[in-house]
């Protein structure tokens, strides 16, 4: 499951990286640009398909378990359907807002237009993504991890094949990645849907009784992992409001960075998903030694890979920066990345088993709150510093210092919870 789900992410990640990778050879820092902002505005879409793509995977594999393969469908249908109520009027907000959003998170000019472009392209397509994520949890709750995974890789090929043809060979430029990803989109939903009907029984038959019935046990694990999940487009939105004053050059640097760290420490993003079952079951089973041992090697593994990552990115900024095309500040912007921030990235790693040990242990809410205090509070007075101080460079090391805080306080929430958990169960012994 975790392997399956590694793939998946990584081609994700990927996809994002080659969309910027073919508009960066057009040439022009504006498109590269709009490219980043487009992306921190539609991820905001993505924290709430997740959201509903955890809700779906831990209601459902719960009635499979108990044997009850009926209500695990019907809450597949009633989430697919809380699904449309909630993207189909951001889609809305999306398509009809997009340059009043963009120029919020201080995009101008060109820039603005062209994402402003390709938001309106790709969300009417966003009903077609959401449910392709609602359908790939239904499947990763009947265990079928590689169904599951071929979801996410079907997204991923068909953008890989269209890009370049929508791009290029029509000269749609911006227009054509997002053309590209809707097309994407519908291709990922069949790939999803598919199984459920021809496999697992299709889908229940929606009624308003049972919508109502099973609306508070989905809103109970909903609401924690949307909240969740949108904290870090808030952070994302923060950052690129601290860095819109600057030129087309630099935005693109930045673009840059946030799509060249999620390939880089892929399996760093996969590492709490991987370890939470492993927490979990030995939980469960009062191994409390087990859950610190897990906590330690994940965290040793977290900073192995980060020294390893480290040197690579370092050593191939000045390619990387190359291939998209980056100059002057732009190119700055990489450098100082692969130089200094790439390190203490490990520190993310730590919050991210922090968070893993909070929802595994029985406090998803605590979880909750690390991640929005690290994206608010973590970055806006280091942000604001940081520009006060020392201009560009400031900003772009000083969410560093946030992250440092919240790393550690990450780790230590998840010992104290460890503790908190052990003691409690030797009392009730």
């Amino acid at each position: 499951m975790s392997l399956t789900a590694s793939i998946g992410l990584l081609t994700m990640f990927i996809v994002d990286f080659a969309d910027l990778f073919y508009i960066a050879q057009l040439g022009d820092s504006s498109l590269t640009a709009a490219m980043g902002f487009a992306a921190t505005i539609l991820f905001f879409a993505t924290a709430f398909h997740i959201g509903l793509m955890i809700a779906t995977s831990a209601l459902a594999s719960r009635q499979i378990g108990q044997g009850n393969p009926d209500q695990a469908r019907r809450y597949l249908t009633n989430l697919l359907m809380l699904s449309a109520m909630l993207i189909v009027p951001l889609a809305a907000l999306f398509f009809i807002f997009a340059p009043d959003i963009l120029d919020l998170a201080g995009a101008d000019g060109p820039a603005n237009q062209a994402a402003t472009g390709y938001i309106r392209i790709f969300a009417p397509f966003m009903p077609f993504s959401v449910a392709a994520m609602v359908c790939s949890g239904f499947l990763r709750a009947h265990g079928a991890a590689r169904r599951a995974m071929n979801v996410t890789l079907s997204m991923g090929i068909t953008n890989a094949i269209l890009d370049p043809i929508f791009i290029f060979g029509f000269g749609w430029g911006i227009n054509g990645a997002a053309v590209a990803s809707a097309c994407a989109a519908v291709v990922s939903a069949i790939f999803a849907i598919a199984p459920i009907v021809k496999i697992y029984g299709g889908f229940d038959r929606f009624s308003l009784s049972g919508f109502r019935q099973d609306f508070s046990a989905i809103m109970a694990i909903l609401i924690p992992a949307i909240l969740t999940n949108v904290a870090t487009p808030v952070g994302g939105f923060i950052s690129y409001r601290f860095v819109a004053d600057y030129s087309d050059n630099v935005i693109a640097g930045f673009a840059v960075v946030g799509r060249v760290v999620p390939v880089a420490f892929c399996l760093m993003f996969s590492l709490s998903g991987a370890i939470g079952p492993i927490i979990g079951q030995n939980f469960g089973a009062l191994q409390f030694d087990r859950v610190r041992t897990t906590i330690k090697q994940a965290t040793l593994f977290a900073l192995a890979y980060t020294l390893i990552v480290w040197p690579i990115l370092y050593l191939l900024s000045g390619p990387i920066s190359d291939a998209f095309h980056l100059v002057g500040e732009g190119r700055h912007v990489f450098w100082l990345f692969a130089l200094l921030l790439t390190p203490l990235f490990f520190f993310n790693g730590m919050l991210f088993i922090g968070n893993a040990a909070c929802n595994n242990l029985g406090h998803p809410t605590w979880s909750t709150a690390m991640n929005w205090l690290r994206n608010t509070l973590g970055l806006l007075p280091f942000l604001w510093l940081g520009r006060e101080l020392y201009g560009l460079d400031g900003i772009i090391l000083a969410p560093a210092v946030g992250g440092i805080i919240f790393g550690l306080a990450g780790y230590v929430v998840a010992q104290y919870l460890v503790n908190l958990r052990e003691r409690q169960a030797a009392l009730t012994v």
